[in-house]
């Protein structure tokens, strides 16, 4: 597993840095945002550990930038900050974040962090059954992690979805209708590997609308129920 580390403050990086290569991760150190984007495009890691202020291109910027360019891997995104405040964490969510910490924080816990975010990979990476859920306009399938969209035209188009995304619109489809909170989005997908705000649910709520709706602004799939959490609505075959 590849790791960056974003951090202006070297101190802070070869700190993170030594507490991840005795944890057996491979991690590279970039000083500010330009450089980050640069090094992501190269080393193309798993994890972003991503400092909220950077000299140049925050990381708010750079968290943006990254989720922006589709043709390379998407990363989970770790954002660091010195500043608690609830509006900075819903920003730096808002902006694609998988988890937020606030700096001071112990070796320890950013260690549990880091394995938390990961294992959410390795654990999607396995399908349980041989599934395909289809309703009118969209079919999953499960053993060869397909997802397609019928298009008006009698035509289908492939969609280039992230694994999280991917298993989001799986379980959408396996119960249309159904109204989920996001607890229990987050134990469908996360169960207990889960370690984050609950919010990171409307971040990829709000990617995978980008990819299957006509118009995010009025969805026609992907409902939010307020004050509840959100359904699928589409017509079952």
């Amino acid at each position: 597993m590849k790791i960056l580390i974003v951090e202006d403050q070297q101190e802070i990086a070869q700190l993170i840095e030594q507490t991840l290569v005795r944890e057996g991760f491979s991690c590279h150190i970039a000083n500010d945002g330009l450089t980050a984007l640069t090094v992501f495009k190269q080393q193309q890691p798993d994890l972003v550990i991503l400092d909220l202020m950077l000299p140049g291109l925050d990381g708010l910027e750079v968290c943006t930038r990254i989720r922006q360019q589709p043709d390379n891997k998407d990363p989970y995104i770790l954002m660091l900050t010195a500043r608690g405040e609830e509006i900075d964490r819903v920003i730096g969510l808002s902006t694609g974040a998988d988890d937020y910490l606030v700096k001071p924080f112990s070796p320890r816990e950013l260690v549990a962090r880091v394995r938390a975010l990961l294992r959410r990979s390795l654990r999607h990476g396995v399908q349980e059954v041989d599934q395909i859920y289809r309703t009118k306009h969209f079919t999953v399938d499960l053993a060869q992690h397909t997802a397609t969209r019928q298009l008006d035209s009698q035509g289908s188009d492939l969609l280039d979805l992230t694994t999280l995304e991917f298993n989001l619109l799986a379980t959408f489809l396996s119960y249309p209708g159904r109204v989920w909170s996001r607890t229990q989005l987050i134990d469908k997908l996360w169960g207990n590997d889960f370690f984050g705000d609950e919010r990171v649910v409307d971040t990829h709520i709000r990617r995978l609308r980008k990819k299957i709706e006509p118009d995010t602004a009025n969805p026609t799939f992907i409902k939010t129920v307020v004050g509840v959490g959100y359904k699928f609505e589409d017509e079952n075959l």
